[in-house]
């Protein structure tokens, strides 16, 4: 308990210095909630190798919510959640911005049953799932150029992750990619396929997690023009043969 306790108020703490945002109670008891949730779900299935209620509030949360530096607004903006895996960094971004209209997608459907657990629990009206590919995804009515904002972390490198991403934003959207100390290397290759898919690189943001001896960065990508018909291409060919 006294780690939950730490882990909560680390949250509260670094979220106002460091973000600018000021959690209400109801908000750290979703997030304490949250890990509650996630730790019990762990114990039968992969959600996530970090197990410490505080390493949870830095590493998943307070990383999640390092978007709100770059987030353009947060009121009835529509965003989506690209290999989200364990509801990162969607879940946490729908809890601190209640306006947020947030989709969460990924193609292991185990993974979105516990997403959709945690959001009924947490009373989380601004949540909902998809069970698809994001290159099947992006061909679909549904979800094609129809998002403001389009997140993801730890789901590819650069060059690959725009042919997921950039399909789903809307003209005049943006994509968001969470990534470490390789991502100057992976914005320079990225040059040809962000420029092909219609995106322009917009920034590149420094951040520094509290009791981390490496930043980590955020690679905002503009959509500037719509994405041709042909991408994305079938499943498989973004990650086998990168637009590099």
């Amino acid at each position: 308990m006294e780690t939950e306790e730490s882990g909560g108020a680390a949250l509260e703490v670094h979220a106002r210095e460091r973000l600018g945002i000021a959690l209400t109670q109801r908000q750290l008891q979703q997030f304490s909630r949250l890990t509650d949730i996630l730790l019990e779900w762990n114990q039968r299935m992969n959600l996530t190798g970090i197990t410490d209620p505080g390493q949870i509030a830095v590493k998943h949360y307070l990383d999640a919510l390092t978007i709100s530096t770059v987030l353009p607004g947060a009121d009835g903006i529509s965003l989506l959640d690209v290999g989200t895996g364990a509801g990162f960094p969607g879940l946490a971004l729908a809890i601190a911005y209640p306006g947020l209209q947030a989709t969460l997608l990924d193609s292991t459907r185990k993974k979105l049953r516990f997403i959709e657990h945690a959001a009924g629990a947490l009373a989380l009206d601004n949540v909902r799932t998809v069970h698809a590919r994001a290159e099947d995804a992006g061909r679909e009515q549904a979800h094609r150029e129809a998002y403001d904002v389009v997140t993801a972390r730890a789901v590819a490198r650069l060059p690959t992750l725009m042919e997921y991403t950039l399909p789903l934003a809307k003209l005049g959207g943006q994509v968001i990619a969470m990534k470490g100390r390789s991502a100057f290397d992976e914005s320079n290759q990225a040059a040809r396929a962000i420029d092909a898919l219609g995106g322009e690189l917009f920034t590149l943001e420094e951040l520094w997690l509290p009791g981390h001896q490496h930043p980590r960065f955020l690679i905002v990508v503009d959509k500037v023009q719509a994405t041709p018909r042909r991408y994305p291409r079938a499943a498989g060919l973004p990650a086998r043969q990168p637009l590099l």
